[in-house]
């Protein structure tokens, strides 16, 4: 039976458990029971497992001809799929909507995990097209909780030595039947901050005796968006936004202080570094200059995710034989962050696009709004299973098939 029939065969059991992962979502380092789901069908399949790392990570193990650890080659590669929901609302009302308030996959990691199960079912009844070992990585944590950073830190490349590792997110508004990758950033970095100004509080009707920092907040507002305007190179990117303000309780009162909160998006650290550095010079130069105190504090989240030139052209190359080559576009960045980079920073590996759509897909019952990613009204593709699946069984057994370098 071909790579094809036996994905096409095994589709409407797989479609069946993404769905029942949709109906019971868990957030980041709650995901026991999707990870029980995952260990009990690549137990079934015969693939050993490595519960524990990231605490709620599973890595599931194929080895290939040889039956040993690297095989006759000595090359291991791993494939991620993420587990976690996001803690929002679904409004979606069809059969396999979330059964938990306040849970959802909105973000498709119920599909990424059915994906890397369906390439899994196959690889194991197919050990010998392996010429190396598989690591199948089943991520906790990926929304805002570090899983990766979580599962490195817990040994996952010292436990499982790999060369490479490869992952692979569905893409709303790309055409169905489409692909995407390339070399460079393809994900931004992630990184948060708060402010906090200080003046002196008094009574709105004698504003001669305060030092309001409700004014120099809205100069400082302005003021950080010079920094990607005036500061980044225009053939760079850069985003700076204030997205909470937070000062006052009557209309009578000058508050004695404003915090602004908000994101920091770059897909490079020189660029980063650069913002925060501005950003905090700005602030304590405007304080300064009205005689004000202030609080600085910028946090970074996830680093951008840059995929590796090799293991990019490597992907595109299976791409174009699972859908054809005009079906591999070219990979827009996008200024969404995503902690798969943690894993790149240790090993090269490429982090790839899989057209979702635009929506047709959905079952009656769907919410009103658009089936974009953080969406109360997404849901995910099933029709990508099989096709996800066959570049993860396929790219698999390429690159294990190649020399050692």
């Amino acid at each position: 039976m071909s790579l094809t029939e036996f994905l096409a065969e095994q589709a409407p059991q797989i479609t069946a458990l993404r769905r029942d992962l949709h109906a019971h979502p868990e957030l980041c380092f709650e995901e026991r029971r999707t990870a029980d789901v995952v260990v009990a069908k690549l137990t079934e399949w015969g693939i050993p497992v490595h519960r524990g790392l990231g605490k709620t990570g599973v890595v599931g193990i194929v080895h290939g001809r040889g039956g040993k650890e690297g095989g006759n080659h000595g090359r291991a590669l791993g494939l991620r799929a993420d587990m976690d929901a996001l803690p929002m609302q679904e409004f979606n009302s069809f059969a396999h909507a979330s059964r938990h308030a306040g849970k959802m996959h909105a973000c498709g990691h119920d599909g990424h995990t059915a994906m890397l199960l369906a390439a899994a079912q196959y690889l194991a009844a197919h050990r010998d097209s392996l010429e190396g070992t598989v690591y199948l990585i089943f991520q906790p944590a990926e929304e805002g909780g570090g899983g990766a950073r979580e599962m490195i830190q817990d040994g996952l490349f010292t436990k499982f030595p790999m060369q490479a590792v490869f992952g692979m997110h569905n893409w709303p508004g790309m055409r169905a039947g489409t692909m995407a990758v390339g070399a460079g950033p393809a994900m931004a970095s992630s990184n948060e901050f708060k402010i906090v100004l200080r003046g002196k509080g008094g009574h709105a009707a004698m504003p001669h005796m305060v030092v309001d920092p409700v004014p120099v907040a809205a100069l400082l507002i302005t003021a950080l968006q010079t920094i990607v305007s005036r500061n980044v190179k225009p053939i760079e990117a850069g985003v700076v936004s204030v997205t909470m303000v937070h000062a006052g309780e009557a209309t009578n009162v000058v508050p004695d202080s404003v915090e602004l909160q908000g994101t920091v998006r770059t897909f490079t650290l020189e660029v980063l570094d650069m913002i925060e550095r501005r950003m905090e010079e700005l602030v304590r130069g405007l304080c300064a200059a009205h005689g004000m105190e202030c609080e600085f504090e910028f946090v970074r989240n996830y680093p951008p995710t840059i995929n590796s030139a090799p293991e990019a052209e490597f992907a595109r190359r299976v791409m174009a034989e699972v859908v054809g080559e005009a079906n591999v576009l070219p990979q827009e960045p996008s200024m969404g962050a995503e902690d798969f980079a943690f894993m790149l920073l240790e090993k090269p590996g490429a982090y790839c696009f899989i057209a979702n759509g635009d929506g047709d897909h959905r079952a009656m019952g769907h919410g009103a709004g658009p089936c974009n990613l953080h969406n109360p009204s997404y849901d995910f593709n099933d029709s990508l299973i099989p096709r996800g699946a066959a570049y993860w069984v396929r790219l698999a057994q390429q690159w294990l098939a190649q020399p050692t370098r």
